[in-house]
């Protein structure tokens, strides 16, 4: 626990908390357990939390973009992939409690139970320490990837629009290296077209990273 714990930034006053956002379904079912004893009732609770904040954020911080725009962003901060991304960046599969059919089969590293998990471990926090703790733990893993995005571009997306003109072409990210304590990462990605490197760029997240290197690809094209 405690090595998890100094990979989210936060130590809990009832331990008990985080195992239960730890503990999957399969782990409770397997062990005779109460369905209450599991993760998801935190999972509901947290992604409440993370809406609120995510979207407070975005909405103080951008007074002049509209709400498609602001809806648009938040979704791609709090959906699925991006929040087993997340999870991934602090190596929560590494601790969770599963049944052994669920382990077995790699459960730990499926984004729909990472990212459950990833809204526990918030609920965890947000009941252990208040709203404050919540909100920073959401800001240093979540909100660092609104830095990612310029509200009104979103290179990756410009550069899979102009790649798929050409439908032989084969564009792919690929994360070469990461550095820096778990709290404060610096994390560099490459760019292949076909067989060779087009860009690369480093960032303080995977996501931001990538939209880094998919500028500087657009760049050469002279599109950015």
């Amino acid at each position: 626990m405690r090595e998890l714990e100094e990979r989210i930034g936060y130590l809990f006053e009832n331990t008990e908390l985080l195992r239960e956002a730890l503990t999957h379904s399969s782990y409770v079912n397997e062990h005779g357990l109460s369905r209450v004893d599991c993760n998801e009732r935190l999972e509901f609770l947290g992604d409440a939390v993370l809406s609120v904040v995510v979207a407070e954020e975005l909405f103080r911080k951008n007074p002049n973009v509209e709400e498609g725009v602001l809806t648009k962003v938040r979704s791609s901060l709090v959906c699925e992939g991006a929040l087993a991304e997340f999870a991934r960046d602090i190596h929560l599969g590494d601790f969770m409690l599963l049944g052994k059919g669920e382990y077995k089969s790699h459960g730990n590293e499926r984004d729909s139970i990472l990212s459950d998990c990833f809204e526990a471990v918030i609920a965890a926090i947000y009941l252990d320490g208040g709203f404050n703790a919540a909100e920073k733990f959401i800001r240093r893993h979540v909100l660092q990837e609104a830095e990612a995005i310029e509200l009104s571009r979103d290179y990756k997306t410009e550069l899979q629009e102009v790649i798929q003109q050409n439908p032989e072409e084969k564009l792919r990210y690929v994360h070469t290296g990461e550095s820096g304590p778990d709290h404060d990462k610096t994390f560099e990605v490459e760019i292949w077209l076909n067989s060779n490197v087009i860009a690369k760029a480093k960032g303080r997240s995977k996501k931001q990273a990538e939209q880094n290197a998919a500028c500087e690809a657009l760049k050469l094209m002279g599109l950015c």
